[in-house]
């Protein structure tokens, strides 16, 4: 890069140093692609400049914002010449303040439960146990900044776990009730009825089904109810809990509703011998609901928690 390059862009790069946003923001109106622009021989952008100062923490998230609402976001993790991005750069310094202004523009970073933990796992080692002014580690100051959303995330998985645990007790006292009254009652040997029949057969089994995985849904959703709630609850203890919860919750319901159909099935079939195809179809019109609801939340709740890290992308 040309020695009149660097002259050229001096005032930006003079702002950046400064935390003086306000006599560079005119510069930046008229030719924004000077945001985003390497501005020294190595490479490094106004942006990964500001984060390097530790100070100029004002300067960063003004300038952020601005390359966010020109819809360059994706210049944000530019690197020099040295493979840095911003991201990089505040870590190795210690800049935690400006490294979480970085992961919160990003909606997906924002929200990831491990975003603190991957954060940390770049910097030095030696400043993890930095303390600020209100005698704070950077780790502390995260969860405090971010206790609002702890708290959304906790109410919500509350209310979930209430709701699911109280369908879910239903289909306990339904699968058990229905072990002991079984289709078509029994012969004076006392065996069922209906024993011989395959359609029976599929009544026991989705029965047993729905009373197991139900039993283990109600396990998982007060396992849920009585945490802790702590920060490190939701990276992935809370998050396989509910995954498990959800899953279990899901099979005991086709399996409640299979077992229905199977004794209606057995009970109607020699008057009503038609009764097989519409009892499949009406079957399968809750199970298919409750798949189109949860199964994204479901795959997004896996995803996040057993997935690849947002952060080593962006590194790749």
């Amino acid at each position: 890069m040309s020695y009149n390059h660097i002259i050229t862009n001096l005032p930006i790069h003079k702002a950046a140093l400064n935390n003086d946003w306000e006599s560079v923001a005119q510069i930046f109106e008229n030719e924004p692609e000077l945001m985003t622009k390497p501005i020294n021989y190595l490479g490094e952008t106004p942006l990964m400049i500001a984060v390097g100062t530790n100070t100029s923490h004002s300067f960063v998230k003004q300038l952020v914002d601005r390359i966010i609402s020109v819809g360059a976001a994706d210049q944000l993790f530019l690197t020099s010449s040295s493979g840095d991005n911003p991201l990089h750069r505040a870590a190795k310094i210690g800049n935690m303040i400006d490294a979480m202004i970085l992961v919160e523009q990003n909606r997906d970073m924002a929200q990831a439960p491990d975003a603190n933990e991957e954060v940390e796992n770049l910097v030095e080692p030696s400043y993890k146990q930095a303390l600020n002014k209100n005698k704070k580690t950077p780790k502390e100051t995260f969860i405090e900044e971010h206790k609002d959303l702890l708290d959304e995330a906790q109410q919500w998985m509350k209310d979930t776990a209430s709701s699911c645990t109280v369908v879910a007790a239903l289909i306990i006292t339904m699968a058990f009730a229905g072990a002991f009254t079984l289709p078509g009652g029994n012969e004076e040997d006392g065996k069922p009825l209906f024993l011989n029949k395959g359609t029976f057969i599929l009544f026991i089994v989705s029965d047993a089904i729905a009373l197991f995985s139900s039993t283990a849904s109600v396990l998982m959703f007060l396992g849920i109810l009585t945490a802790r709630f702590a920060h490190d609850d939701f990276l992935y203890n809370l998050p396989k809990r509910m995954t498990i919860g959800l899953v279990s919750f899901f099979v005991s319901l086709a399996a409640t509703m299979i077992a229905f159909s199977a004794t209606l099935v057995l009970v109607l079939e020699h008057k009503v011998s038609w009764i097989t195809a519409p009892l499949v179809v009406v079957t399968c019109i809750p199970v298919g609901l409750f798949a189109w609801l949860q199964f994204p939340l479901l795959i997004e709740l896996v995803y996040s928690t057993y997935g690849p890290s947002i952060f080593r992308q962006k590194k790749d």
